[in-house]
């Protein structure tokens, strides 16, 4: 059994909540923080995204990513990143999402709570997107999509968007596009 590495990271005024499932094991991590393996695309995502640019976040020399950039750009967008579970075992020793049981899924309603300027959340990955669906009893959107759902009064998009593991058969660039929707619906 494994729990989850890393505090939520959850600027109070976040107004965008991403969730992936769980992070790789630590001798995959390049820094001690989300999307933490340097082959994951989602920090060359952020870099397309935001500064067209998709070495932004990175050191390349050193194969690693600037946490010194990141969490401060973050913390300036209301971006909140956290996971759809705290424990895990891993049926195979890999970070894929189908090997993979969630032993105690995140209080989502909790952290939703934390966050009362959300107005959208990303699950990046099948499995966070349905363990996100499941807990809050709405149908699923096909990647590039959203469904609305009310959370306590509040109207929140849920937007699947596609995984960053170089797993998913798409380019950085072309993820890029598909979170661009969520960045410019929010004017991030």
């Amino acid at each position: 059994m494994e729990e989850h590495p890393f505090e939520p990271f959850l600027p109070e005024h976040a107004r965008l909540l991403m969730l992936g499932t769980f992070p790789p094991a630590p001798k995959r991590w390049c820094m001690p923080f989300y999307y933490p393996n340097y082959q994951n695309d989602m920090w060359r995502i952020f870099g397309i995204c935001f500064f067209g640019d998709k070495t932004h976040f990175l050191l390349e020399e050193e194969k690693r990513f600037n946490l010194g950039l990141i969490k401060p750009f973050l913390i300036e967008k209301g971006i909140a990143m956290y996971d759809t579970a705290v424990k895990v075992n891993r049926t195979k020793n890999t970070a894929s999402d189908k090997d993979l049981q969630i032993l105690q899924p995140t209080d989502l309603d909790d952290m939703l709570n934390r966050l009362p300027c959300c107005k959208a959340v990303i699950t990046a990955g099948q499995l966070a997107t349905d363990v996100f669906c499941r807990h809050f009893g709405i149908g699923q959107p096909k990647v590039g999509d959203y469904k609305e759902f009310d959370f306590n009064g509040r109207s929140i998009r849920l937007y699947r968007m596609p995984s960053s593991s170089r797993a998913y058969p798409m380019s950085p660039e072309d993820k890029a596009k598909q979170y661009k929707i969520v960045f410019d619906y929010l004017n991030l």
